[in-house]
């Protein structure tokens, strides 16, 4: 529990709670920065597809990472405009992909029928389960020191991290190991997927020769 914290910016993602305790035998009442864990509802074409519980911030550069790594979308320029809508109930990102992507996409909710949770259950076999993935040809090598400077420097980068101590972070890196582009969130793969997006607005991820890194 943070105790003598500087005055609270607002930071997006979190929000400031009121707190008490006990210390050294009294009580105490204060105030701390929590990161935010909110229901954000994916739709594509006008159509619900997942509801994912995630940090309220760079939310466009989920829609496109999400999009990406779950294989919605098979390059940034399938992706046509997006649109947040808050709620009481959470987040809505209205997202606009291409006619054969969302063809796609409709082909395989009818085969994702009855499944629940992490969307393993339900399936029919293994094949069904593990969905293909082009493999990743590289030449790139880093060297050690380069990784153990962008290790260090990461907590640095990390606003949230700082203010909440309560998300992970996903970084993208030069091959020197100088960090380049951070994102957060309360979950490793909602952080990562926030990276790919916001790496794929940058042209980063998706060039045929990509920046080393």
């Amino acid at each position: 529990m943070r105790m003598n914290l500087p005055p609270m910016p607002s930071v997006p993602g979190t929000r400031v709670v009121g707190v008490s305790g006990v210390h050294a035998g009294e009580m105490f009442r204060s105030s701390d920065c929590v990161a935010e864990e909110v229901p954000v509802a994916m739709e594509y074409n006008g159509i619900s597809h997942a509801v994912m519980l995630a940090t309220p911030a760079d939310l466009e550069d989920f829609a496109r990472g999400f999009s990406l790594t779950e294989g919605i979308i098979d390059a940034p320029s399938d992706l046509r405009d997006i649109e947040v809508s808050r709620s009481a109930q959470g987040i809505t990102l209205q997202i606009g992909i291409a006619p054969a992507c969302f063809a796609r996409l409709k082909e395989r909710r009818r085969s994702l029928t009855g499944r629940t949770g992490c969307g393993l259950c339900g399936t029919d076999s293994l094949a069904d389960a593990v969905r293909p993935v082009a493999p990743l040809r590289s030449d790139a090598v880093f060297q050690p020191a380069a990784i153990l400077r962008a290790m260090q420097d990461l907590r640095q980068c990390q606003a949230l991290l700082a203010w909440t101590g309560a998300t992970h972070a996903a970084a993208w890196c030069r091959a020197d190991g100088a960090i380049e582009l951070v994102r957060e969130d309360v979950a490793r793969h909602n952080a990562l997927d926030k990276l790919v997006g916001a790496m794929s607005l940058a042209s980063r991820a998706t060039t045929t020769h990509p920046d080393p890194g």
